[in-house]
């Protein structure tokens, strides 16, 4: 159970870096904008497709539904979601269908001014990811490799404190702070978009299952996206 948390946390860097060089078109493997290999039409077809398809992996297995009719080990659940989602990403950059076009260029001031705020915003999202106990959330807790019981109840992480959920936030500034927008990128970016969107609505859902009234106290305190500057008094 150990090896398979670890191989699966592995797999999940290997995507990381698979994602890496497809927006930037780096590396030896494959690239956002390489060059098209079918119609236009087809092509945004297939990539709405991918896309489709590793939002239904990704939110479907967290739902309570799917993890109760896969009846998987407590050890081993959270694990095999972070590998299926690793393997899911690399499969979208894989099949990616590169699109022709460019949707804009911000030449080197803006798009240095561009650079800096997605990597802001991946920052943000790691930090988030961190904040709410990263081993429990990589599955290494949960299949011993991590000891103790990390944390319980309904805690609220200083970053937590002004907005509900920053991991999606820093997510959307990444997606959309990028120096050359081609089509193809901007239709990865919005497609991605309208996924976390959901993807906040679900996880707000859930939340508010978990954790009652403690939650809906909070998430009336604070907003989901926007973030407020000063925590009120009373967070």
């Amino acid at each position: 159970m150990r090896a398979f948390a670890i191989a699966a946390v592995l797999v999940l860097a290997l995507s990381l870096a698979v994602l890496a060089g497809f927006l930037m078109n780096a590396g030896p493997l494959w690239h956002i904008d390489a060059a098209p290999r079918l119609a236009p039409l087809p092509a945004a077809l297939v990539d709405l497709a991918l896309i489709a398809g590793f939002g239904v992996q990704h939110s479907g297995m967290a739902r309570r539904g799917v993890k109760r009719a896969l009846r998987l080990p407590a050890g081993w659940e959270r694990a095999a979601y972070v590998l299926t989602s690793s393997l899911a990403l690399i499969l979208v950059c894989a099949l990616w269908q590169p699109l022709a076009g460019r949707v804009w260029d911000a030449g080197p001031v803006a798009g240095a001014a561009l650079g800096l705020l997605g990597a802001a915003g991946l920052v943000l999202a790691g930090l988030a990811a961190m904040a709410i106990d990263a081993p429990a959330l990589l599955g290494l807790r949960q299949a011993g490799v991590v000891a103790g019981p990390g944390q319980t109840g309904f805690v609220v992480p200083a970053l937590y404190r002004r907005v509900r959920h920053p991991i999606y936030l820093g997510t959307l500034v990444a997606l959309w702070a990028v120096p050359q927008m081609s089509l193809g990128h901007a239709l990865f970016s919005a497609a991605l978009s309208l996924y976390t969107l959901i993807g906040l609505r679900l996880e707000d859902r859930d939340l508010r299952r978990s954790f009652g009234a403690a939650y809906a106290r909070y998430a009336a305190r604070v907003p989901a996206l926007i973030p407020r500057l000063r925590p009120r008094e009373d967070d």
